[in-house]
C-alpha cells in the first residue's frame, strides 16, 4: 500500500469521526440520595439500593441478605413512607433533600456564569440523578477534567468513600476517561465552621428563649467501623471542638452525639436521643439541636430531630426546643460550596 493510499484512509477515518466537544471542566455535587416518591414502592426501591452498599453495611452477604429481602424491605418501606409523607415537598413533588441539592447546584451555576468552560452538575448516590448518568451527561458536554465534590463535611467510608466508588466505577466504562479529582473532607476549613457559626447566630437571635445546652447530632455509624480505622467521629469531635471556639462557648454548653442508629449493633455514643431525655430528666427546659454533618435538610433532619427528638425533649420535663436548620441553599452555605471548589479546581479555571 502506497503512502498517498495510507494518507487518504487516515484523512477518511478521521473525517468520519464524531465532532468531539472538549475544553470544559465539570463539578459534580454528590449528596446522599432520595426516593422518588413516598409511596411503599420508591421507598423500598431506594432503601434496597442503600442498605445493599457494602460500605454501609458490612454485615456478611450470607447473613445480611436474608435479613434485607425477607424482613427489613417487608417491614422498613411502610412506616419510611409515611416519614417521607410527612417532610415531602407537595409543591415540587420531590424530597427537601432534591430541591435543595438542586437549587445548591443552580444558584452555583449562577454565580460561577463568568467562567465559562465550567458546569456544574448535581446528582445522588442513591437513586436519581445518578452519578454514573450525570457523569455520562458532563463528558457529553465537553469536560475533559471533572471535580466530584461529595456534600459530606466529615469524611466516612459509608458516605465520601461510597460516592467516590461510585464515580470511579462510571469512569471505568468509558474508552476515553477525564481528568478526576475528589473533593477532601471540609470538616474543620474555616470557611465552613464560620458558616456553621453564622448560621447559628442568625438562628438564635429570632428565638423567644436562650438555650441551656446546644446539641451538635451527627449521623451515627457503627462502633465497629471506627475501630476498622474509619476517622468519622474524630472529624465529628473536631468540628464540634472548633465551633464551640468560634462561638465562645464554655466547656459542657455544647454537647456532640450520633443519631440516626439501625439495628442491635453498639453504634457510636452518646447517643441523641438518649441524651435529650436525660438532659430532660436532669432538669434541662432549653435546647437547641444542630446538625453539622449533614449539607441539606432531610429525613433525618426534618423529622427525626425536629419531631421525634423535639417531642421527646419535651415528654421528659423540656419547655423550649428549636433545631437549627442546614446549611441548604443559604447564602452561607452556597459561598460555603463557592470558596472550596475555586481552592479545588486551582489550575483548571
Amino acid at each position: 500500500m502506497s503512502l498517498s493510499t495510507q494518507s487518504d484512509i487516515s484523512k477518511k477515518n478521521l473525517n468520519e469521526h464524531s465532532d468531539i466537544i472538549w475544553g470544559k471542566v465539570g463539578v459534580l455535587l454528590v449528596n446522599l440520595g432520595t426516593p422518588n416518591g413516598y409511596d411503599k414502592k420508591s421507598v423500598r426501591r431506594y432503601l434496597k439500593e442503600f442498605l445493599s452498599d457494602r460500605r454501609v453495611i458490612e454485615i456478611p452477604r450470607l447473613i445480611w441478605w436474608p435479613l434485607l429481602n425477607g424482613i427489613i424491605l417487608n417491614v422498613r418501606p411502610k412506616r419510611s413512607s409515611e416519614l417521607y409523607k410527612s417532610i415531602w415537598n407537595k409543591e415540587q413533588d420531590e424530597s427537601p433533600l432534591m430541591t435543595f441539592t438542586r437549587s445548591q447546584s443552580a444558584q452555583l451555576s449562577k454565580y460561577f456564569s463568568y467562567i465559562s468552560n465550567l458546569i456544574i452538575d448535581w446528582g445522588m448516590r442513591y437513586g436519581d440523578p445518578s452519578i454514573e448518568g450525570r457523569l455520562k451527561i458532563l463528558k457529553k458536554q465537553g469536560c475533559e477534567r471533572i471535580l466530584i465534590f461529595p456534600l459530606y463535611p466529615q469524611y466516612s467510608a459509608t458516605t465520601t468513600a461510597t460516592v467516590n466508588d461510585k464515580a470511579f466505577n462510571a469512569f471505568m466504562k468509558m474508552r476515553w476517561m477525564p481528568a478526576i479529582r475528589t473533593v477532601p473532607p471540609y470538616h474543620d476549613d474555616p470557611h465552613y465552621i464560620q458558616a456553621l457559626a453564622n448560621s447559628i447566630e442568625s438562628h438564635l437571635k429570632n428565638l423567644d428563649f436562650q438555650p441551656d445546652h446546644m446539641i451538635a447530632s451527627y449521623h451515627g455509624i457503627p462502633k465497629t467501623y471506627f475501630d476498622k480505622g474509619d476517622p468519622y467521629p474524630c472529624h465529628c469531635l473536631k468540628t464540634s471542638r472548633l465551633l464551640r471556639e468560634k462561638m465562645g462557648w464554655d466547656d459542657g454548653f455544647l454537647i456532640s452525639t450520633f443519631q440516626s442508629r439501625f439495628g442491635p449493633e453498639e453504634w457510636l455514643k452518646p447517643y441523641t436521643d438518649k441524651t435529650v431525655e436525660k438532659l430532660a430528666y436532669e432538669g434541662v427546659k432549653r435546647i437547641c439541636v444542630i446538625n453539622p454533618g449533614f449539607s441539606s435538610d432531610c429525613l433525618e433532619t426534618l423529622e427525626e430531630i425536629a419531631v421525634e427528638v423535639c417531642n421527646q425533649f419535651i415528654k421528659y420535663g423540656g419547655e423550649n426546643f428549636s433545631h437549627i436548620p442546614c446549611l441548604n441553599d443559604s447564602h452561607e452555605g452556597i459561598m460555603l460550596i463557592k470558596k472550596i471548589i475555586k481552592r479545588e479546581t486551582q489550575g483548571w479555571i
